[in-house]
């Protein structure tokens, strides 16, 4: 019995494997061939080629390969050429239907071109979906065609259907399709769908290559406008023919032109850079931030002229997954290969960077790059499991609401018992004495004039009681080391006056510049604010954020060591000194800097680090004009997925920037950031406080002033009179627009940073490079590129729900960068047309 058992289960094996065995055909291997089927020229009687293929007209389509639904279509001719002369329309919902010749992965690629002279197919919009793949994919504004959209899909049946839906009173309509196997290479997770949506496809260092110079028929675009410094790469190229490894990379993977080009580091631009610091090439993408992507990176070693371990370098995707390129491993000089990654993106930003892992070393390359779009599931259609969801619905819902009445019983309860231990919390963290920091937990809100927070006599010992003694951070800095830095913290050497403390231009042992912040009594901030300040910049490291070097709390000191910030605040470039104005585009670049840097901070995989006291007092400016976002004294992490009442979190801030959604429910999010930052840019735009007493009644509040004005169309009475004269009227509207979307009344309704980074990288654009017509805003029509940064991002600290505590933080107006406070408070991507990321 038990050898007929194991006879049968190797009989079912054997079966099995017959009946899987065509679904794995489809292979990088060097027997896949370009199937010459299905390549349907929609709405014609006649073939014709394009891209090398043959384009079978829908009429004569053969056999029952191809077929479509014919009531409620029509054909028409327009003034396009190859597959782009005719159109097939459809007023009802319709469908084309395929026989495959086998089942696996597929190239699904639909083609629009609306140029005929009906002006219904412009405004035309309607849903795509395919048989369990695809469903309600949205197509409208046809003003800039042709337009591609093209789909990697795990087709498991030989029929294959795809249907157009239009919207109530449009249409829908399609130039040709094309459906055919594709190589099944792709190095996706088990438990993730091979189901994709082509975002972009670049040829890095190259010319654009079209459909007839592709191997699947495939438009790669031109790499330029995706670079983030485009000084930092030069071009390189080879007429050597790509030597293609058997079983890995073939002719099918990209065509030789991608691997004949590539862009490597231009190390000559690099001009001041400290001697030692890696380099790095970054290229940015907007893409959907609700979705996964898949990235292809393509390499071709062009540019050793031998096998060298030191042409390795390192390939970073959003800053956070870090791969080793190892082209030295390659038997053969010229020899493809590609690195696939998968990146979870919740932004809208996606940054991918090559870096050099030895300073001294000429390393690193990029060849191609393809961005993909997984598509999520669709729901099941058949009305038996849909009676089966409303019945499952009804369980759901009834056990939600008993959950629900369950969980407010116990928020009522939690509530209280948070209310009980707040005593206990203001005499844990309570203030300094004399130069041992200002307990902020036992302050009571500020006036905006005038500073008056009430003073405890409790004191706290830092050395002994301080959480940071157990975090090993290695930069503690002796009291006596401090001391010589600031020449006994000369007063000839006070180089600012701030919310926290006074702050000193300091010589370290080594010879480099730094500022030296020390805690003051009755500064409105603590122990509490200097340990949230060490325990956040001690991890994280970002271009566009001020570095903590050291601290110190010996003798119950608070004193915090930051890298030197040669030209000090936004705020002194722009009102309240003699220093030089800055340029409209000396101020858009400052504007972009601090928003990489929020982004950055909000963009925590676990949870966003919220800022909150953003200001132009607290954006610092380097010896070059670049702007570094500081002062975290205040910061709070936002735990993502939270339930909203659990960061609620009693008032801090600056008046004059404090989020009104935020001062009405005491619920901190990172949107609070977004609003301050609005604020921000109308300082940059106007060169005044954010609140400016002196003023008449409905001028004081400069963002409900600015708001006023721009609703009147007199924003120019309010601009800096520096200003006037350079900026481009396109450019100031689509500035307008950024700052009234920051200023919203409900976070809700405002952008993230990420999305403000886009638009004031369009913002620059339009300034630099002026189009006489309003700016094209349809973000399904056109694409352009987002800046970010290449810096490895460090995991974010978990800071604990205690930094936060009843007060209002009004901290004294100073004259300088770090920490001071005001009392009465690039690069550019050029748009590019979707079928060109194709």
């Amino acid at each position: 019995m038990e050898k007929l058992c194991l006879r049968n289960s190797v009989s079912l094996m054997t079966m099995v494997v017959i009946v899987l065995l065509p679904r794995c055909t489809l292979s990088t291997t060097s027997t896949y061939s370009r199937p010459e089927k299905l390549y349907v020229n929609c709405g014609s009687d006649s073939n014709v080629t394009y891209g090398n293929r043959t384009f079978v007209g829908d009429m004569i389509s053969g056999g029952n390969s191809v077929s479509f639904t014919k009531k409620g279509t029509e054909a028409i001719n327009q003034s396009g050429s190859g597959i782009y002369e005719m159109v097939r329309i459809f007023t009802s919902p319709s469908s084309y239907k395929f026989q495959l010749d086998s089942v696996g992965l597929h190239f699904v690629r639909l083609h629009f071109s609306a140029v005929s002279s009906r002006t219904q197919l412009l405004a035309a919009r309607f849903t795509i979906s395919a048989t369990s793949h695809l469903k309600s994919f949205s197509l409208q504004n046809f003003n800039e065609t042709p337009r591609v959209e093209e789909f990697l899909l795990m087709i498991d049946s030989p029929e294959f259907e795809i249907r157009f839906v239009p919207d109530h009173s449009s249409m829908a309509f399609v130039n040709a399709i094309e459906v055919f196997s594709a190589p099944d290479d792709l190095e996706i997770p088990s438990d993730s769908d091979k189901n994709l949506h082509t975002v972009y496809r670049l040829n890095v260092g190259g010319k654009k290559i079209t459909p007839e110079n592709d191997t699947l028929g495939r438009t790669w675009s031109l790499d330029d406008d995706f670079l983030y410094e485009k000084d930092s790469a030069r071009n390189i190229n080879s007429t050597q023919k790509p030597n293609y490894e058997s079983g890995t990379v073939t002719q099918f993977t990209a065509p030789d032109f991608v691997y004949q080009t590539a862009k490597t580091m231009n190390h000559s631009s690099n001009e001041g850079v400290v001697e030692g610091m890696l380099m790095n090439v970054t290229w940015s993408f907007k893409v959907k931030s609700s979705s996964r992507h898949f990235i292809r990176v393509h390499f071709c070693d062009i540019k050793s002229e031998s096998q060298n371990p030191d042409s390795d370098f390192y390939l970073y995707v959003n800053g956070q997954s870090r791969l080793d390129v190892k082209p030295s491993e390659r038997i053969r000089l010229v020899t493809p290969f590609f690195k696939d990654v998968n990146v979870s993106d919740g932004f809208g930003l996606l940054n991918v960077t090559i870096g050099t892992k030895d300073s001294t070393k000429d390393a690193g390359f990029l060849n191609g790059l393809e961005v993909m779009e997984f598509l999520k599931k669709s729901d099941s259609s058949d009305k038996s499991s849909f009676r089966v969801y409303i019945i499952a619905g009804c369980v759901v819902a009834a056990s939600v609401l008993v959950l629900s009445l369950l969980f407010t019983v116990f928020l009522k309860r939690r509530r209280l018992k948070k209310e009980k231990k707040l005593d206990a919390e203001v005499t844990e963290w309570s203030p300094l004495p004399l130069y041992r920091g200002g307990g902020s937990s036992d302050n009571r809100p500020s006036d905006p004039v005038n500073n008056s927070p009430l003073r405890s006599n409790r004191t706290f010992d830092p050395v002994n009681n301080s959480p940071l003694r157990n975090l090993n951070l290695g930069l503690t800095i002796p009291f006596i080391d401090i001391m010589r830095a600031t020449n006994n913290f000369d007063e000839q050497w006070l180089i600012g006056r701030g919310g926290f403390g006074d702050v000193y231009k300091a010589i370290l042992q080594d010879g480099s510049k730094a500022a030296i912040k020390r805690g003051k009594s009755g500064s409105g901030q603590g122990i509490l604010e200097f340990q949230t300040e060490i325990q956040v910049l001690s991890r994280i490291r970002h271009r566009h954020l001020v570095s903590l070097t050291g601290y110190c709390e010996e003798n119950s000191e608070m004193i915090l060591v930051y890298e030197f910030m040669e030209k000090g605040t936004l705020k002194e470039h722009l009102y309240g000194s003699d220093l030089p104005s800055l340029t409209w585009k000396q101020r858009l670049e400052i504007c972009i800097g601090a928003a990489r840097g929020l982004h950055y901070l909000h963009s925590g995989s676990e949870g966003a680090i919220i800022h909150r006291d953003v200001k132009s007092t607290n954006i610092l400016l380097d010896e070059n004009t670049v702007a570094k976002v500081a002062d975290f004294g205040l910061s709070k992490l936002a735990v993502r997925n939270q339930d909203p009442i659990n960061i609620s979190t009693n008032i801090k801030g600056t008046f004059g920037y404090l989020d009104p959604e935020y001062l009405q429910t005491h619920i901190l999010t990172e949107k609070s950031d977004v609003y301050a930052f609005g604020v921000v840019l109308l300082e940059v735009l106007c060169a005044r406080s954010a609140l400016d007493p002196s003023l008449p009644h409905e001028e004081v509040n400069l963002a409900e002033w600015a708001m006023f004005c721009k609703s009147k169309g007199i924003i120019d009475e309010i601009l800096d009179p520096k200003l006037i004269g350079q900026i481009e009227p396109s450019s100031l509207r689509k500035y307008m627009e950024i700052a009234e979307k920051c200023l919203k009344e409900y976070g809700d309704e405002r952008p993230s940073m990420g999305d403000v980074i886009w638009d004031l990288e369009y913002v620059l654009q339009l300034q630099m490079m002026p189009i006489r017509r309003e700016p094209h805003e349809d973000s399904a029509a056109t694409i352009s590129g987002g800046g970010g940064e290449s810096s490895l991002v460090i995991p974010r600290l978990m800071v604990s729900d205690s930094f936060s505590s009843n007060s209002i933080v009004q901290k004294n107006e100073g004259k300088s960068s770090y920490g001071g406070t005001d009392s009465s408070e690039s690069r550019v991507f050029s748009q590019l047309k979707i079928s060109e990321a194709r």
